[in-house]
């Protein structure tokens, strides 16, 4: 296998303070971009609505992945899936991909709303959303997704 170094270009500062699997939205937070990269590289963000930033749970530990079958969330109602059909921190590469909405550029802060990253998260890639590089044609999926990611992105203060 190929293997592949990577380094972060920024880090999410505030939000949320802990990982939790419902209840994303609502919640601000900065992704704020390293010094090593010039200011000129968010030169023109602020025309967005939205981001694609790709992202590494970074409390996650390697002894957490799982190359299995299972149920997502341990929930036997729901089909056991495999590895690469859950959106968690079980994956090998332990990564994962948001799309934010963009509030306000600020310098080397980008002010987001649901992100679903943790304060102190290294971001290894952020890009604008292009439409036009969205899905094409109609989406299908099984039904369990929607089941289990019904509280997923309610605000956060409307938590239990």
């Amino acid at each position: 296998m190929a293997t592949y170094e990577v380094e972060s270009i920024a880090t999410v500062v505030g939000g949320h303070t802990r990982v939790r699997d419902d209840y994303q939205g609502g919640v601000e937070s900065v992704i704020r971009l390293n010094e090593a990269y010039p200011l000129e590289t968010l030169q023109g963000i602020e025309a967005f609505s939205h981001l694609t930033v790709t992202w590494r749970f970074h409390l996650a530990r390697p002894e957490d992945i799982q190359l299995h079958a299972r149920s997502p969330r341990g929930n036997p109602t729901w089909p056991a899936t495999g590895t690469f059909v859950h959106r968690n921190h079980r994956r090998p590469n332990q990564l994962a991909t948001s799309y934010p909405r963009l509030l306000k550029a600020e310098g080397r802060d980008l002010l987001v709303t649901d992100l679903d990253a943790v304060d102190g998260t290294p971001i290894i890639d952020l890009a604008p959303y292009f439409e036009e590089m969205g899905p094409r044609n109609d989406i299908h999926q099984p039904a369990w997704p929607g089941e289990m990611l019904a509280t997923y992105w309610l605000d956060a203060s409307e938590r239990p």
